[in-house]
């Protein structure tokens, strides 16, 4: 099956949801499966620290579930079990070179890996529709085959943080 992938020709086949599987984009009541899902990227433990932080994701997914225009959650569903899901959330930037209508959307990802193709295919088709100019991610050594294959690069420039 020759599939577009982020604007290059490839040949690779998503794996293909199974008849008790199926992709659908969230809502609002997938919140807590959305969280669950979130904590395990952090191997995160149930502490008062975690839950703090569990309070605000909640809020954060209910106010962006539901704004198209800012934000995606395409997820894979398994007998109503949430079991992979990507977020795609569009940030604003000074328009550059690189990006001419400063319109960049975050992608991540968690659960499943086998199921993350089809998950950023429906992402980067997302960000083309809201004429985003790239997508950019943070990728681990075991998942940086499936954007490459979905044809992503690497960049020269490595990412910082200062945590407030």
């Amino acid at each position: 099956m020759l599939r577009r992938c982020w604007r290059v020709e490839c040949q690779h086949v998503a794996m293909p949801p199974t008849p008790s599987e199926h992709l659908r984009i969230a809502t609002p009541d997938d919140g807590t499966q959305l969280v669950r899902l979130w904590a395990l990227l952090f191997d995160e433990d149930d502490s008062a620290q975690g839950e703090l932080w569990r309070g605000h994701a909640r809020e954060w997914f209910a106010q962006f579930v539901t704004r198209p225009d800012a934000a995606r959650f395409p997820l894979i569903n398994i007998d109503g079990q949430i079991v992979a899901t990507a977020i795609g959330t569009l940030e604003f930037g000074v328009p550059n070179p690189q990006c001419p209508r400063g319109r960049t959307v975050r992608l991540e990802g968690t659960g499943d890996s086998g199921r993350q193709t089809l998950l950023v295919e429906n992402i980067t088709e997302w960000a083309r529709s809201i004429d985003a100019d790239r997508v950019d991610l943070s990728a681990t050594p075991e998942g940086q085959r499936i954007y490459t294959k979905a044809g992503f690069v690497r960049t020269s420039a490595p990412r910082m943080k200062l945590v407030l």
